[in-house]
């Protein structure tokens, strides 16, 4: 897989402690971001809001003027919360 650059900025304190902690373990810096950055991305995809939506296509012109039309003849109550339930994952 390519690589690629990438440029951001942080607090100075904390690219510090990045220092610090890279030092103790005897790894760089961008290894520890990358390994940083992989377990908090894998994290967010076992979200449930994350698994609901990613794969989700966008609207097609057409199928969003449609719904907009249905949302514009909708009272309040048709758009009111009529139940609410938990589902744990």
């Amino acid at each position: 897989m390519a690589t690629k650059a990438l440029n951001f900025r942080m607090d100075e304190k904390e690219m510090v402690d990045l220092k610090k902690v890279a030092a103790v373990f005897n790894i760089s810096v961008t290894d520890l971001v990358k390994d940083a950055i992989k377990e908090y991305v894998t994290k967010l995809k076992k979200d449930p809001f994350y698994r609901l939506t990613a794969n989700v296509e966008n609207a097609t012109e057409a199928e969003t003027e449609e719904i907009l039309k249905e949302l514009e003849n909708m009272s309040d109550d048709d758009l009111s919360i009529v139940s609410v339930k938990h589902v744990s994952v």
